[in-house]
């Protein structure tokens, strides 16, 4: 018993020194991105129009975080997620043919072979000149999150149900890229962002579902 416990602690030690260590080295403006794009997607799971504030202000300092970080295609990411947050709230509140608050749609099936074809091309085409152009880190990783978050994130503001099932995609992609550049807690962030993936998409299908039976029902 006293053998497996010694075991336990040779094992986990090693783990628990280097997570303590990357912790020691996380920056102040690492802390206050991951927390307000923590904020951002619980919030936006609940289909709460106030996630786009709070995405505003996590985007804006992690374009400094990433560039520093020589993920060139992120912080870019991150520039257009600062728009896209201006561009969110309007559509979540004005943007439907009304001008009143916008519904939750969902896409054909051959309207997302065309997304992920389109993913594709903008990925290798982005991902080969920066492999061959710039030192950027993990270039064909970098461009492939970039260019389907960019993608995504105008389907969340649109509100197109299947847009968490992109993300758990994403971010699961992401939880490697930002553990190899040395972001410890954005890996962490992610590998929630996951978990918060799946609740999303099973809260906005119900949300979906009932908006479109009480529809039916007026009808």
């Amino acid at each position: 018993m006293n053998e497996s416990f010694n075991m336990t602690a040779l094992l986990t030690e090693p783990m628990l020194t280097q997570l303590s260590s990357a912790w020691a080295a996380t920056s102040n403006i690492e802390v206050v991105a991951v927390v307000f794009g923590l904020f951002y997607i619980v919030l936006a799971a609940k289909e709460n129009i106030w996630c786009w504030p709070a995405g505003f202000v996590g985007t804006g300092t992690s374009i400094f975080l990433f560039w520093d970080g020589s993920l060139y295609m992120e912080s870019a990411l991150n520039v257009f997620y600062l728009i896209m947050a201006v561009f969110g709230w309007w559509q979540w509140k004005y943007g439907s043919r009304q001008k009143s608050t916008l519904e939750i749609r969902s896409l054909l099936v051959k309207e997302h072979i065309s997304i992920i074809l389109l993913i594709a091309v903008l990925t290798l085409a982005s991902g080969y000149l920066l492999n061959n152009n710039t030192d950027a880190a993990l270039p064909y990783l970098d461009s492939f999150t970039t260019w389907s978050a960019v993608i995504t994130t105008w389907m969340v503001a649109r509100k197109i149900l299947e847009n968490w099932l992109y993300w758990i995609v994403i971010n699961t992609a992401s939880i490697y890229l930002y553990s190899e550049r040395g972001f410890l807690l954005y890996a962490v962030l992610f590998a929630l962002y996951v978990v918060i993936a799946v609740f999303g998409y099973r809260q906005w299908r119900y949300n979906y579902r009932h908006a479109k039976s009480s529809s039916n029902e007026m009808v």
